[in-house]
């Protein structure tokens, strides 16, 4: 019997991690990407944390009444580019629509039910390379300011009912874990089971090269379209073709070009999120700090102190803005004071879905097609375990847990 041919659009933490779980299961696995894996893409350039605890997603009750102030403060964690509005118009509807209080139950639910089940699944993969120095095991701290603390509260009271094991900190103890920080902070959280990463594009590679050794074949092109042949798969690039029993779209933001080809209509868009470097400054933190009233973190990394956040809706095709750079720069400062020259400017796209649950499982149209993105936020964290969710679908095996919520089916 022949091994089944699986293509992959996508080599970030989503397709790669789907790469490695059909690998274990005997597949033949085809990685696709226009740009070499670990490139300054999504995984590359992300926050780094590990947060199984992060299943309380934007949709939320309390954030409508928050977003004009947000808008309009510089130091704020929301922005937008004014000529892609009208583009994003439908997409902010069904987002409003998912704000009520069942929706937003309903996202933590089944957020819940895969990040609860994600650093074991990157245990697996992580079984079989060396992640020496790569991974910190000191967990992740979430603080806040005495204002806004109706959503704080809410965050907390969503993580208890979903069982979310959290350490509520005074003052004190923020300071006595980071020092370093300015005690402009009221109280936090402390998830101590967190990890982050120290360079996620190390551990990326690494993967990727276990992808490698272990016959996988990677293809550094540009897929322009999806055509069928019987019911099977073929990818075409500018001047050659590729066909598969089987595929695979895990290109993230860019995900959407290859549904509409499909006749898909999902309502996937980006938010761009933004980061700089402070160097040689990650002896300042022990562990990836977020500030959640500005909705921005800090992570300690190899490239020195990696400053992260912001939500900027603004398509794929709007240049890098500067506005947002310096709102991080300000930010970094006002926690921890007197910082270096910053490096690295950097956007990235996060996929994201208006009732911010992925896309995962079999297309509408294609039994041979399978999605996997739309992470938005948890797309470094939920890589391994959502490649492992969809070689399990393409293989057919059963499972216990309730993939529904997953499938693209939600929005015909």
């Amino acid at each position: 019997m022949h091994k089944s041919k699986i293509g992959i659009v996508g080599a970030g933490i989503q397709g790669i991690s789907n790469a490695l779980f059909l690998q274990k299961k005997g597949f033949d696995v085809t990685l696709f990407d226009r740009e070499e894996p670990g490139s300054p893409v999504a995984s590359y350039g992300n926050a780094g944390h590990f947060s199984p605890y992060a299943s309380l997603s934007l949709n939320r009750t309390d954030i409508l009444a928050d977003v004009p102030a947000m808008l309009l403060s510089s130091t704020g964690p929301l922005a937008l580019k004014w000529n892609y509005v009208p583009k994003m118009i439908p997409w902010f509807f069904k987002f409003i629509m998912n704000t009520t209080k069942n929706k937003m139950m309903h996202t933590a639910k089944y957020m819940h039910q895969i990040l609860d089940l994600a650093l074991p699944a990157y245990d697996e993969l992580f079984e079989e390379i060396n992640i020496d120095n790569l991974v910190e095991h000191k967990g992740i701290i979430y603080i806040w300011n005495d204002k806004d603390l109706k959503s704080r509260q809410l965050e907390i009271k969503v993580r208890d009912e979903l069982g979310v094991k959290q350490q509520l900190i005074s003052k004190q103890e923020i300071h006595d874990l980071e020092p370093n920080i300015k005690p402009f902070y009221h109280g936090g959280v402390y998830y101590p089971y967190a990890r982050h990463a120290r360079n996620p594009k190390k551990i990326l590679v690494k993967l990727f090269e276990l992808f490698l050794k272990k016959a996988g074949k990677f293809e550094k092109l540009n897929i322009q379209k999806i055509q069928f042949d019987n019911e099977k798969p073929i990818f075409k690039t500018e001047n050659k073709e590729f066909k598969f029993d089987k595929i695979v779209i895990a290109c993230g933001a860019f995900s959407k070009k290859l549904t509409d080809n499909l006749g898909e209509k999902i309502p996937l868009d980006t938010e761009r999120g933004y980061h700089v470097h402070f160097k040689n400054c990650e002896d300042l933190l022990s562990r990836p700090v977020i500030f959640s009233n500005r909705g921005f973190g800090i992570t300690p990394m190899e490239q020195g102190l990696r400053v992260v956040g912001t939500v900027e809706f603004g398509g794929l095709e709007n240049p890098l803005s500067k506005s947002r750079i310096k709102n991080l720069i300000n930010n970094a400062k006002y926690m921890l004071g007197d910082l270096p020259e910053h490096e690295d400017e950097w956007l990235g796209f996060r996929p994201t879905l208006p009732d911010f649950l992925p896309v995962m499982g079999p297309s509408k149209k294609y039994k041979n097609v399978y999605y996997c993105f739309g992470h938005h936020h948890l797309g470094w964290t939920l890589g391994p375990i959502s490649g492992k969710i969809v070689s399990g679908m393409i293989a057919k095996e059963n499972t216990n847990l309730n993939l529904e919520p997953y499938s693209s089916i939600r929005f015909s």
